[in-house]
């Protein structure tokens, strides 16, 4: 009999927490025992997997005493708290958090990028931002072939990064103005979302770029063991659901043609090409919500330079899956191969 294991979740009552009750059916996960773990205010709920209601437990230290794989979207602080405890007791930790990404003792995976680091890990993995492993997944086939010295990307990020919170008041706020209400309630988001958007997705720093700006750099040079590669990121959360899309200016350090990159990305894992512009057909978020792959389309030879070493590519991919519980049950599955 093939092996199976039990598995816990933190956060288990979040956005990112269903889709990975979801994601562990959908996939067949070989899930033995299933144990769900939230704050106490969602203590006692019931979700279901595989038929079953299972009940929502106390997130709290010795928890995961006999758990195969914690997966953890609880945010970055209750990862802090109560990772290493979760590892400490023999399981192995699969984080969602901002918390451990940039530990140097810490492996930052993308399964079709660097596989090979999930086995470098001491107890703790991190899943990468949302919009990185996005990105990477469509990108890294084309630096494989062809290094990348520059990325500038834009993202359109739906409200499902900022978590359900974030997907209802979007929902709310579109309804108010529809029906002529000015006094919006603006609680999950820093601004009105409803027919607005706005350049800030998390903190400012010093040097003008936020937080998420940043972890474009930092997180894909971490990924690709590429410490050179430069990325200058601008991040725009959108009136959208779910799915993110990004509008990404590549540098290659040979010419690449666009006939070529769309060749290779054809044949690339979680990639699927949507480049027929003629036809209106090119991603949308609307058509990446679901899914498990990220689209790719737009592609093009970017214009603004003689040397062809630049291309110009659209991506959309679901914040929530391919960005995150995807993502973390996709590294539990390279484990268990």
């Amino acid at each position: 009999m093939s092996k199976s294991y039990t598995v816990g979740i933190a956060g288990a009552t979040g956005a990112v927490g269903i889709e990975m009750i979801e994601t562990l059916e959908k996939r067949n996960f070989p899930v033995k025992n299933l144990r769900l773990f939230a704050s106490e205010r969602s203590v006692g709920k019931k979700l279901p997997f595989r038929g079953q209601q299972i009940t929502v437990e106390l997130l709290k230290a010795g928890a995961f005493k006999g758990i195969d794989f914690a997966l953890f979207s609880a945010g970055a602080s209750r990862s802090r708290e109560f990772a290493h405890d979760a590892a400490k007791d023999g399981a192995i930790v699969i984080d969602n958090s901002s918390a451990f990404r940039m530990d140097e003792n810490v492996p930052l995976v993308v399964p079709e990028v660097n596989p090979e680091d999930c086995f470098k890990h001491k107890g703790i993995i991190a899943n990468p931002n949302c919009c990185t492993a996005i990105m990477l997944v469509v990108v890294y086939p084309l630096h494989k072939v062809n290094p990348i010295k520059r990325v500038i990307v834009s993202t359109y990020q739906a409200a499902s990064g900022a978590g359900a919170k974030a997907m209802t008041e979007l929902e709310e706020q579109t309804a108010d103005v529809l029906k002529g209400n000015r006094n919006l309630k603006i609680d999950a988001l820093p601004q009105r979302i409803a027919f607005n958007l706005f350049p800030q997705v998390d903190a400012f720093l010093e040097n003008g770029y936020t937080k998420e700006e940043m972890k474009f750099q930092n997180e894909s040079r971490k990924i690709m063991h590429a410490p050179e590669l430069k990325v200058s990121a601008t991040c725009v959360r959108v009136p959208v659901k779910r799915a993110h899309s990004e509008a990404v200016n590549l540098e290659f350090e040979k010419p690449m043609s666009a006939s070529q990159a769309r060749e290779i990305l054809a044949k690339a894992p979680g990639v699927q090409v949507v480049d027929d512009p003629a036809n209106r057909r090119y991603p949308m978020p609307i058509d990446a919500t679901g899914m498990y792959d990220c689209l790719v389309g737009r592609i093009r030879q970017d214009i603004s330079r003689e040397d062809g070493r630049g291309l110009d590519i659209f991506i959309s991919g679901d914040q929530l899956l391919k960005g995150a519980a995807l993502n973390a049950v996709q590294i539990a599955e390279v484990l268990i191969r």
